[in-house]
């Protein structure tokens, strides 16, 4: 029986990677086109104030025209304001109280010592007043519905029966008692007030307001509102061409606007309709892969970073289609400047400024105004860009966020001043949205970090947290091998000011170069500069062994990143610095000492590969400029630049260069900036130059 190999799915992959890109663009298409909106796009684009430049525009349908929410609102106060308090009348409380007093009544006037004959009556008078005061009703007054009038109408239901009366046509406690004084005679002083006693105890509201009730009355109001006035018949003239839309043809616009996408849901051919989506978002996706093609090969071959590009678009649209589906209040809340910075964090400028368009492109034809839409993000995109040459300190973050939201003031304000040209025409709360989208934006630092984790991805502050030399690994190769890493230290500056003149990442050029020769740690004593005592340990070694020494810190360089997850950008520089090169010296030496001997060149030269970008090929001329110039005995001017010329002349000997895009140009400014850097290292008075 055949066995499995463990290790197929990584042998199908390469077979087959070239094809995985394009699988990649087809599943995107799909997912984008599978969510979003399903019905036809209206087609016609409006703005208040501006010409209709459309030809006339009559209307297939008949159609309500809607209200403007302003009109709505105001209906909408104009029916609460109408809508009665809704009070119950309460006939037990009655029977409660007149039960009580006449419990009472009895045992208050023989305690009292009063008349016995005049106990009846004066009983019977008080038990009528009292049924009055309850007949008509007494009411708890609610302080929320007198508003600026102490009496106010209310809507009083008594046996499912409801009348519209005011607070004056019912008693409240106190008017209660006024009435009883006024209208109980008596003239026994002490009967009267302990009748009068006895009745103030006994009054109790009668008349309760039902929150419940009228909560439902002022919902069934709310509803009932009509949120159109007047009609659009078929075959009306909607707007007529070089018209222009004034408030009554704008609102015409947007009511037809609603009601033709409205039936299209139902009345649209919803294949055709996914067709048109299939052509559009495969024509978008199909622009961004030719510009990878042409302008980031590096990219186009690399799967893991155009998948990642590819979620970025994929993630975005699918959260706009959420918004829409579930109609947010707002779209301006969704942060679409968080693609650009992303973007341009992780990759170049032309790629963010690319994508972002590619997103804004495909959003314009299912969200509405879609050219303000447009207009908003494209300049807060570009703004974005702008504002993020490299990120290196966590502050550049938030200047760049107030950047947008400052973008995103200068296009709100120009926009409605073009609109309504008037400043008190503007309603600031509409700003909102924008600013928490910008505050959204800034979630963009985490993604960072974590598109750098999962794709493999090194941004600018990957590279600042790099090269930062209280960074364990390098605190180790200072400790284990202090020659090695003062020596990375100048490399790196002679090759960031390279490559920062001729242009380049002149970061990822820092920290390769401070990482280059990491793998020296494991033998840091075979190098001359941690030689300290001036005994080598190569003097007992053969010279095949002692070049094999030398070469393996390359090996070693790649295995101790590898192990503490440094990224592959980096480690490439451990690769190529020294190219595919012999050892010189021990190769030189071998031929000197043993020529009658038959030996492999290959023992003696590096593995390669050769420098393969700019940055790779300045860091190799670099690190042995460097280590070249620390043989000088006496440098001085004329030594420095023959050193120079002679190293960098070499290399191009030697075709270590022809990978990389270094011009002769730039080769001519790399030896003026090392040699003036030597210079300096070695304190020499810069008169080399007038020769130059």
């Amino acid at each position: 029986m055949a066995k499995i190999n463990k290790n197929s799915h990584k042998i199908l992959y390469r077979k087959y990677s070239s094809n995985v890109k394009y699988v990649l663009m087809v599943l995107s298409v799909l997912i984008i086109t599978l969510v979003l909106p399903k019905q036809p796009k209206f087609r016609y684009e409006f703005e208040k104030g501006k010409v209709w430049l459309n030809k006339d525009l009559v209307s297939p349908f008949s159609f309500a025209i809607l209200k403007t929410p302003k009109q709505v609102d105001a209906d909408k106060k104009t029916a609460l304001n109408n809508v009665l308090p809704i009070y119950k009348y309460e006939d037990d409380v009655f029977k409660a109280q007149d039960e009580a007093f006449l419990n009472e009544f009895d045992i208050k006037w023989k305690s009292a010592g009063l008349n016995e004959h005049e106990k009846e009556r004066a009983k019977n008078n008080a038990q009528n007043l009292l049924k009055i005061v309850y007949t008509k009703g007494i009411i708890s007054i609610n302080v929320k519905h007198q508003k600026n009038e102490k009496n106010y109408d209310f809507s009083l239901i008594h046996d499912n029966v409801a009348r519209t009366i005011n607070v004056e046509d019912v008693f409240t406690a106190e008017k209660a008692l006024d009435f009883f004084k006024d209208n109980y005679k008596t003239q026994d002083v002490n009967a009267k007030n302990l009748v009068l006693d006895l009745l103030e105890s006994h009054l109790k509201p009668n008349i309760f307001f039902d929150e419940r009730l009228t909560a439902e009355v002022q919902k069934s109001t709310l509803n009932s509102i009509s949120t159109t006035r007047g009609m659009v018949e078929k075959g009306e003239m909607i707007i007529a061409k070089d018209s222009l839309v004034n408030d009554d043809a704008f609102q015409k616009l947007v009511s037809f606007r609603e009601n033709y996408e409205a039936q299209t849901k139902t009345v649209g051919n919803g294949s055709l309709v996914y067709l048109g989506q299939i052509f559009l978002v495969g024509f978008i996706i199909a622009l961004l892969m030719i510009f990878l093609f042409l302008f980031r090969k590096d990219i186009f071959a690399d799967n893991r970073q155009l998948s990642l590009l590819l979620l970025v678009v994929t993630t975005m649209l699918v959260v706009l289609t959420w918004a829409l589906k579930f109609n947010i209040s707002n779209l301006y809340l969704l942060p679409f400047s968080i693609v650009p910075i992303i973007i341009r964090i992780l990759f170049d400028t032309r790629l963010a400024l690319n994508l972002h368009l590619l997103v804004i492109l495909i959003a314009g034809f299912f969200v509405p105004n879609s050219f303000e839409f447009v207009f908003y993000q494209t300049t807060a995109g570009m703004v974005a860009i702008y504002s993020i040459r490299y990120l290196v300190r966590r502050e550049q973050l938030l200047i760049s966020a107030s950047y947008i939201l400052v973008s995103y003031f200068v296009a709100f304000v120009g926009i409605h001043l073009l609109r309504e040209g008037s400043f008190s025409q503007i309603e600031w709360s509409n700003f909102l949205p924008f600013v928490f989208s910008v505050l959204l934006s800034l979630l963009a630092y985490p993604l960072i970090y974590a598109f750098e984790r999962v794709f493999g991805i090194t941004s600018d502050v990957a590279l600042v947290e790099l090269t930062n030399t209280n960074n364990k690994l390098l605190r180790e190769l200072a400790f284990k091998a202090p020659g090695t890493f003062q020596h990375s230290l100048q490399v790196a500056n002679l090759a960031e000011a390279a490559i920062f003149k001729i242009g380049g990442n002149a970061l990822l050029v820092r920290a390769g170069a401070l990482y280059h020769d990491i793998g020296k740690m494991e033998n840091p004593q075979y190098f001359i500069e941690n030689q300290s005592t001036g005994v080598s340990p190569h003097d007992k070694l053969p010279y095949e062994q002692s070049a094999q020494i030398i070469i393996r810190h390359v090996h070693k360089g790649i295995e101790i990143t590898r192990k503490h997850k440094l990224p592959e950008s980096v480690i490439d520089f451990i690769r190529t610095h020294h190219g595919n090169t012999r050892v010189d010296y021990f190769y030189q030496s071998f031929l000197k000492n043993s020529p009658e001997k038959f030996i492999d060149e290959n023992i003696f030269r590096y593995p390669g590969p050769i420098p393969f970008s700019k940055e790779t090929g300045v860091l190799m001329l670099a690190d042995s400029v460097e280590a070249a110039s620390r043989s000088l005995k006496n440098p001085d001017a004329e030594s420095i630049n023959l050193l120079v010329e002679r190293i960098i002349d070499y290399k191009l000997e030697q075709n270590q260069l022809d990978n990389c895009d270094l011009t002769l140009k730039d080769l001519e400014t790399i030896k003026l900036i090392f040699k003036t850097m030597l210079m300096s290292i070695y304190h020499v008075r810069v008169d080399y130059l007038q020769k130059v």
